[in-house]
């Protein structure tokens, strides 16, 4: 099948979060196992510098934006280590802008706009470039368009009205709510403004609309896909879910073990597999310590984390017990993200007065990343919610124990350290079984306990995680499944 995948972010051309983990591992999954799917994502400035070769193409863009007429270009590039095609949506007053959403903790006030442009943009490309779509995969608001406009503009349009459109939900809380005026940048008629449709508590909301419209809808784990259809998970549109639940599926996401693999990672010092861990990750681990600046402890636990800092996930549970720990525990943390400001401001205060125990990097690094993972004895995820999660899986193909919440992906996953579930070769890290400070000291703690005291079970938990499979393989066939399923219902 011929498979469209717009997204607002993939990697290694411009990254925030997950999703652009998913559109990069994903479109070379399905090419592996006998799909043409090709990728398109607006041309950031921070695509423009990822270092990937882009080339231009003869295609030029000329989309209406409420009053506006503007145009653009479209570029080309590919995916790493792969050949499937990247078409980058030029329009730099857009696009041409220092972060990917946001700025010193604020939206983009045009970031409506922006995204009416590339929805319309994606669509005016497929007839300029020739391509012919079976699929047209639509990931988060910021491509909720698409689906609406297939259904309402395209429908009787030879070209368009046999492409069949899948709405993944990465994460329900970032909806894209703009004020009710933005309807008229979309172009739709305002008669699609309503509780049905494309309305929701007196704005537009464009991931609702992307639900309403698409034929079928996904999100990342099949627990969220539970999880979002009553409150609070829902965020508001748990009745929308409901009432679709019939073509709502969950995929778990996977591991692209070309990129995740301590066997074959170039961004690591010291390689090692399931039978060398041992001296491999404490390689890591020394060398993890130096380069953050943390005193070299072979001993001591060192816990990672690297993502958003946001509510989401956990901060302030983190935070707290990090306060507490630093002064009564020995065990060190290594942070890795860039988020909401006072998160940020807290922990450079702790990693300040700290030094020995905290250290903080305020930004994304790839490969500190990678090294992270290598050299973190236990990888925390303290998620109110996870839709999926992508850390701890490949923190089990590292060799580093995850440390997570029972929710979403996260309970997909991970399988809770207790005697039985090691005696039955499932455990592959701890599960803290409520979001609350006492649930999360008491399963850390445990963690700390069998990493001190019963170095043996520990061994054992590590390898049994690093032997799992969580690539993305299974995952592609699932998508193939459904793509096939909505396409014939399309015919």
């Amino acid at each position: 099948m011929n498979i469209l995948f717009a997204t607002s972010e993939a990697s290694p051309f411009a990254k925030t979060g997950g999703l652009a983990d998913v559109a990069e591992a994903l479109p070379r999954a399905l090419a592996g196992v006998g799909h043409n799917p090709i990728v398109f994502m607006p041309a950031y400035r921070q695509a423009m510098r990822c270092g990937q070769p882009i080339e231009p193409t003869s295609v030029d863009l000329g989309v209406t934006v409420g009053a506006k007429h503007v145009t653009g270009t479209v570029l080309r590039s590919q995916l790493r280590g792969s050949d499937v095609p990247v078409y980058l949506v030029q329009q730099d007053d857009y696009f041409d802008r220092r972060e990917l959403y946001r700025e010193n903790g604020r939206d983009y006030i045009d970031n409506c706009e922006r995204f009416v442009f590339f929805c319309r943009a994606v669509l005016q490309a497929i007839d300029q470039l020739d391509l012919r779509i079976d699929v047209l995969h639509c990931n988060d608001w910021q491509t909720g368009l698409l689906p609406a406009y297939l259904c309402i503009e395209h429908a009787s349009d030879p070209r368009y009205q046999k492409i069949a459109s899948l709405m993944t939900i990465h994460n329900l809380a970032y909806q894209g709510c703009f004020w009710h005026w933005d309807m008229l940048l979309t172009g739709l008629d305002w008669k699609f403004f309503n509780w049905h449709e494309m309305e929701f508590h007196g704005k537009l909301n464009l991931l609702k609309t992307g639900i309403v419209f698409a034929d079928a809808l996904g999100t990342v784990s099949p627990r969220y896909a539970k999880e979002i259809q009553s409150p609070p998970l829902g965020c508001g549109l748990e009745g929308i879910l409901r009432h679709r639940r019939d073509m709502l599926f969950g995929i778990l996401n996977g591991v692209d073990y070309d990129t995740w693999n301590p066997a074959s990672d170039t961004l690591i010092d010291t390689n090692y597999d399931a039978s060398t861990w041992t001296t491999g990750k404490q390689e890591c681990k020394v060398t993890l310590q130096r380069q953050v600046g943390l005193p070299v402890a072979p001993g001591t636990p060192l816990v990672g984390l690297i993502g958003r800092l946001a509510d989401q996930k956990g901060w302030d549970l983190v935070a707290e017990l990090m306060h507490k720990w630093s002064e009564t525990e020995d065990v060190q943390w290594v942070i890795l993200g860039t988020g909401e400001p006072e998160c940020q401001t807290l922990l450079a205060e702790l990693s300040d007065r700290h030094p020995d125990r905290v250290a903080v990097r305020l930004e994304f690094s790839d490969a500190l990343a990678h090294r992270i993972e290598a050299g973190a004895d236990m990888f925390l995820m303290a998620s109110r919610y996870e839709p999926c999660g992508l850390n701890q899986m490949y923190s089990l193909k590292y060799g580093t124990v995850p440390i997570v919440h029972h929710t979403g992906g996260l309970a997909d996953t991970i399988i809770d350290a207790t005697d039985e579930h090691l005696d039955e070769g499932l455990a592959n890290g701890f599960v803290m079984p409520a979001y609350d400070p006492t649930h999360l000291e008491s399963t850390l703690m445990r963690a700390c306990h069998m990493f001190r005291r019963q170095p043996d079970q520990w061994a054992r938990l590590v390898e049994i995680g690093m032997r799992q499979d969580w690539s993305w393989n299974r995952s592609a066939n699932r998508y193939s499944d459904l793509y096939h399923r909505i396409t014939v219902a399309k015919a």
